[in-house]
């Protein structure tokens, strides 16, 4: 049932979600920004990788922690290890993710700042980042990676990757209705 109401949002125009005047990337940032300072719990819903099997089991939190002008930042936590969080950053052309790895210490891991940007307006609730080419680079095997943020407001936020070479798909999506406690800050923030 999830699968065919992601179907259909993603299916649907969404011009009548956004205001007037304003891009479906304006409409997507402005969802993100309404969930600042609120954590979610979440559940990975597909996955094809043996990578992935860490995350079962675990609980999965997403917290919308520091929102500024042209920065959102949303750790998240997988079980006690806090060492992810998403950076979403606003650019002349779009919209960037680049993930953020840490170490319980607070220094940066070797595989980190990877990501992408943009390549379309994308719609008011999905936006597509394709790798970059610091990405392949630094994760050979990611340099044709898709991640996809979903944002259906006050109904669930979703986040995942593609990388259809390999058939890989991962997806997470947390439960938007039921704000949680606030966790403990992720590894290397202050």
């Amino acid at each position: 049932m999830k699968k065919i109401c992601w179907l259909v949002i993603l299916s649907l125009g969404f011009s009548h979600l956004g205001g007037a005047g304003k891009s479906s990337q304006d409409v997507f940032w402005e969802n993100l920004q309404a969930l600042c300072g609120t954590a979610f719990a979440g559940q990975m819903v597909e996955s094809t990788a043996a990578a992935d099997e860490a995350f079962k089991g675990q609980r999965l939190v997403m917290h919308v922690r520091a929102c500024g002008l042209n920065e959102i930042r949303i750790p998240f936590h997988v079980g006690e290890n806090r060492s992810r969080t998403w950076v979403i950053t606003r650019t002349a052309a779009g919209l960037r993710l680049k993930h953020d790895h840490r170490h319980e210490d607070g220094t940066e891991d070797k595989v980190t700042q990877y990501g992408g940007d943009t390549a379309s307006e994308g719609t008011a609730v999905r936006q597509d980042f394709l790798a970059d080419a610091f990405t392949g680079e630094l994760i050979p095997a990611a340099k044709h990676n898709i991640w996809t943020m979903l944002i259906e407001p006050g109904k669930t936020f979703g986040y995942g990757l593609r990388r259809e070479a390999e058939g890989r798909r991962f997806r997470v999506e947390f439960d938007l209705t039921k704000p949680i406690a606030t966790p403990s800050v992720p590894w290397g923030a202050k």
